[in-house]
């Protein structure tokens, strides 16, 4: 592609980093924020170093927070002794959007995979097992809800976790699968994804 200008052309290459985006849809971003008043390329600018730089993540569940503790954790009317669990911080949004869940989340950075060299220690599993062994304001941890995707990683994962949790007595159940096998989450109508959360079912592994 041949750019008229070198400061486009750094604009493009930039912009085309993100994901989803091409050079030619980068072009087209480029060439409107030119047009646009100088003001909102420099509120862009600032939101996006903000973003960077005061983006932290929940030190309990390990969502995206502004905080130390999310707004979720701190949420008064959030029910304690439910904890979903879930690979990554999209799905927690995707949750979130179908208002049909009122528990904490858990979020664990990805899935086990022996074939990318992912194991347990590679996420936030343990500290999922310390949640529950310290419940958050003496409320102990009656249900953990396994909201992974449906594919061998995501069922291994599964499969790890609630034969951990069988030895502390915590019910553990699973989402419907009203998910496609090898779905994910985040992609997944708010409707079909709000009705697998209210009828989950236990997840067994006998």
């Amino acid at each position: 592609m041949n750019f008229p200008s070198k400061l486009i052309e750094e604009a493009v290459n930039e912009i085309s980093r993100l994901p989803g985006i091409g050079k030619k849809t980068a072009l087209r971003l480029a060439l409107h924020l030119l047009k646009q008043p100088e003001t909102i390329s420099e509120n862009l600018t600032e939101a996006i170093l903000k973003l960077r730089k005061e983006t932290t993540y929940c030190k309990i569940c390990h969502n995206i927070s502004d905080q130390e503790i999310c707004a979720i954790c701190n949420g008064p009317r959030r029910e304690h002794q439910l904890i979903c669990v879930v690979e990554d911080i999209p799905d927690v949004l995707a949750i979130e959007n179908t208002s049909q869940y009122t528990g904490l989340y858990h979020v664990l950075g990805g899935v086990i995979s022996p074939i990318q060299g992912i194991g347990p220690d590679e996420l936030k599993i343990d500290s999922l097992f310390q949640r529950i062994s310290s419940p958050h304001k003496d409320e102990p941890v009656l249900e953990v809800i396994l909201a992974l995707p449906s594919t061998m990683e995501g069922d291994t994962t599964s499969f790890y976790i609630t034969r951990k949790l069988k030895e502390k007595g915590v019910k553990v159940s699973t989402i419907a699968r009203g998910i496609p096998i090898g779905g994910e989450l985040e992609f997944t109508d708010e409707i079909t994804l709000g009705r697998s959360i209210l009828t989950r079912v236990n997840y067994n592994i006998d």
